[in-house]
This record gives C-alpha cells, structure tokens and sequence, in this order.
C-alpha cells in the first residue's frame, strides 16, 4: 500500500491513533479545522516552531523514519526546555514527495508519539501536501511557564558562572560519520550517531533550573556553543570567557579526533551544533546550590564552562591559558555554503 493509494484523508486516519496522550484540556484534537484546548491559567504561554528540510537538515537515506520523527519534535521541545517550560501540545505538517514510502512516514510518527508519551505532549493535527523534490517537515510546539520562571537570553550579568547541561560536540561527529560513510554500527561510533540522529531534550533539566533560583538566562545549544553562547552575549550586553578545560567532550569524541586526526574534541565542541543540551548562566551566590542540585536530581555534573564579563570580551582561554578571540563559527543558515 501506498501514500497515493491510501489519500491524504486515509493518511490522517492512520497516524490519528495515540496522538492524544493527555487529554485534559483538550476539547478537540485532529479531526476538524483547528485543534481546540484550554490553556492553563496564571502561566505564560510559549510557541515555538521548528523547518526540518530534506538536504539541508537531514540526508533521508542515512536516517530512519523512526529516528527522524524523534528528531523533528525533539529539537522544539529543547526549545521551550531553554524557556523553563513545560511542553504541552504539538501540532505537525508535512510536505511529502512521491518517493517517501509510506512504511518510512509510518516509522517517522512512530519515532515521534514515542517522544511525545515520554514528555506528555498531545500531537493535535496540522496538516499534509505534496512536495516535488524534497521531504519538508513543519513542527510547532506550545508550552507554558510560570511567569516568575521564565528563562531568556536577555538576563546574564558580569560575574555569572557560564554552565552547560551536557557534553558537547558529539552530533557533529555524528553527522561526520554519516557524511563519511563510516559503519556506525559498534561502539564509540553508533554513540556519536545517536547523538545526532535521536537527540535527547533536556526539559526537566530546564525545569529544574527555572525553579531553582538564580538562573539569570538560558539557551538551548542548537547552532553550536560559540554562537549559541554569543546570542547570551548579545541579548544581554555582556562578555563571556570560555575555558577551554572545562568543556565537557565526551570520551567517543575524544577517539573520534584521534582517530580521524580531526584536532582537538574542545574545537568540535565549540564550533558544532545540534548537540541540544542547556547552556545557562547563574549569579555566583546560588551557582554552588544549583549545581549541586542539580547533580543530585540527574546523576549527573552541571558543567560550569566559563563567567561572564564586560562587553567586547568574546574569548577561550586554551590549556595552554592563553586567551584567544572566540569566533561565532556554529551554524548559519543563511551564511553557510555548499
């Protein structure tokens, strides 16, 4: 069976099934001209969408269906994870080519209600249409947020400890693997493309931090660490300094690097993307607390990177201790080339 056999309309039909996980507040789902639901009162409410392109974000035919639904709603949701919020509802379009099995849309909603469970978001509709050439893929997510939780870019000041939620640099390896046709089907290499190809949101982790006090600006980590750190910057009129030491790269990296004489893992971190942890800045008086906090909610270290200085300060401080400018090398879309 196929797309063209089946019609837009039994498409529907058959992706409608477990789309709705929460149903409180939602007075209609798919099915109508608009998703109708409640929102929740005294929160802020956020919305964010996300362009997923055939050939420009992703290669069809070195990503699964499954891990490319995953993906589509995972890096909006590590947007409203950077605003502190809880993500609520989802709606989906896409814009098929008449090459795009059906079995491989099938795996794509797959991979994307089982995200959606995991986080309790509804997928309330959107909409479908033919495409000509490439598989073109529209997600909008809405969340909401205490008010006086509310994370934005805008908040840093001189003094702040610059904190990361994560390891950094790993989904551009991933992707390197990919392009270069390397067999990622054992270790440390099947790590690196998980990275990439099924990227974890850190909405609890954004959660923790907006409630914990102290955490004067957050980011998600979607274009790279030197130009998502410098929208920090720029949003609130400060400098940053990075140490080069403290940024955390993971062990696979590091083998990746010398394996494929691909320079220092820090590099990679600094200039990749797509990684989708949390960069966060914390006055200095509650950065011991949160960091401890958060150590014992997740396992896991809150990586502190970096402080914030005056404006016109953008550097990496090597191992070496040398302080050298800090380029805003991650990823452009308008700026980069074939």
């Amino acid at each position: 069976m196929s797309l063209k056999q089946i019609g837009e309309f039994g498409f529907i039909r058959r992706i409608q099934a477990d789309c709705l996980v929460r149903p409180e507040g939602v007075v209609k789902a798919i099915g109508d001209d608009a998703a109708v639901f409640r929102p929740e009162p005294d929160r802020l409410g956020l919305v964010t969408a996300d362009l997923l392109v055939e050939r420009v974000h992703f290669l069809r035919d070195r990503i699964s269906g499954e891990e490319l639904g995953h993906k589509s709603l995972a890096v909006n949701l590590s947007d409203i994870a950077a605003m502190g919020g809880t993500a609520r509802e989802a709606i989906v379009s896409l814009a098929i080519p008449e090459d795009c099995p059906l079995a491989y849309l099938d795996g794509f909603y797959e991979g994307m209600k089982k995200l959606a469970g995991k986080y309790r978001v509804n997928i309330l509709g959107g909409d479908t249409t033919g495409s000509k050439a490439d598989l073109t893929i529209n997600v909008t997510v809405i969340g909401s947020v205490p008010e006086a939780q509310l994370l934005l870019r805008s908040g840093a000041r001189i003094g702040d400890i610059v904190c990361a939620t994560g390891q950094l640099g790993d989904s551009r390896a991933g992707l390197q693997l990919l392009i270069d046709g390397v067999d990622t089907g054992e270790e440390p290499w099947s790590m690196l493309r998980r990275a990439h190809v099924r990227p974890q949101p850190h909405l609890d982790e954004g959660r923790m931090l907006a409630a914990a006090g102290g955490v004067t600006a957050a980011i998600d980590v979607s274009d790279g660490l030197s130009s998502d750190i410098g929208h920090i910057a720029e949003e609130s009129g400060v400098g940053v300094r990075l140490l080069a030491e403290k940024i955390p790269v993971s062990d696979a990296l590091k083998t990746f690097c010398t394996r494929f004489d691909r320079g220092d893992p820090a590099v990679w971190a600094l200039t990749g993307g797509e990684d989708y942890c949390l960069l966060c800045t914390i006055s200095p008086d509650a950065a011991d607390k949160v960091c401890t906090a958060f150590a014992e909610a997740f396992g896991r270290p809150l990586h502190r990177i970096g402080e914030v200085v005056a404006p016109g300060i953008f550097e990496v401080v090597g191992r070496d201790g040398r302080a050298i400018p800090l380029e805003k090398t991650g990823w452009n879309h308008f700026t980069q080339s074939d």
